[in-house]
């Protein structure tokens, strides 16, 4: 499908998904800062557990990357218990700090001042970040134009019969980036209204019949992820 024609349909979408569900008001979180760290908890794992290690990192006063590098990877990985891989995600943290700290001095504005695809290169060679996390922490914490993917948005583009030729991240991320405006505040609300649908409808096994966007799903009904 040509790029301007993907435009339209993902447009039509957009407006249905908004229609359906309004505004997401996504990421959740009092801070950028906030954002990095429920971008890297998220990982496998349900955001009710990412909140519940957040609320605990918040009343321990370590929400910050001076705190977090403060303290022992056992003491951290048992504050961010609840968000499963616990010892992990502990070491991708404690990564991610040392690396802000020592590339921009624990500054969110010159995080966010630098160009988009350098600190994305620099992003996936901190330990434990890969694509769908750099470019959370670059959408929601820095408010950069760059498209999220995750499982939802593969499973509903596929099922749409938006699915690119090759099933790379980049490939996906494309579908929105070569047909939509580079607009950061778009590009938010789009993916989290996409894992609204996926959670709510799009499921797995899907519920088609609650769906917004049965008219024009190519493989209603079908159970394949």
């Amino acid at each position: 499908m040509a790029s301007q024609a993907t435009g339209r349909t993902l447009r039509k979408i957009y407006r249905r998904l908004m229609d359906a569900y309004g505004p997401q008001h996504w990421w959740p979180a009092q801070g950028p800062f906030e954002v990095i760290v429920g971008a890297i908890l998220t990982q496998s794992t349900a955001w009710t557990n990412v909140e519940k290690a957040i609320k605990s990192l918040r009343e321990a006063g370590a929400l910050s990357p001076a705190a977090l590098r403060r303290l022992s990877l056992a003491e951290l990985a048992r504050l961010i218990h609840a968000c499963g891989y616990h010892n992990v995600k502990a070491r991708r943290l404690k990564a991610f700090v040392d690396w802000f700290g020592a590339a921009y001095g624990d500054s969110l504005i010159k995080l966010s001042a630098g160009d988009t695809v350098h600190l994305r290169e620099q992003l996936l060679a901190v330990y434990g970040i890969g694509e769908e996390t750099a470019d959370s922490i670059i959408l929601y914490a820095a408010g950069k134009p760059v498209f999220v993917i995750d499982a939802y948005t593969r499973r509903i583009l596929g099922r749409l019969g938006l699915k690119p030729k090759t099933e790379s991240y980049a490939a996906y991320q494309q579908v929105f980036m070569s047909s939509l405006p580079a607009d950061a505040a778009l590009f938010n609300e789009y993916h989290a209204l996409l894992v609204r649908l996926g959670k709510e409808a799009c499921r797995k096994k899907p519920l088609c019949d609650e769906c917004c966007l049965k008219d024009m799903c190519q493989f209603k009904g079908n159970l394949s992820p």
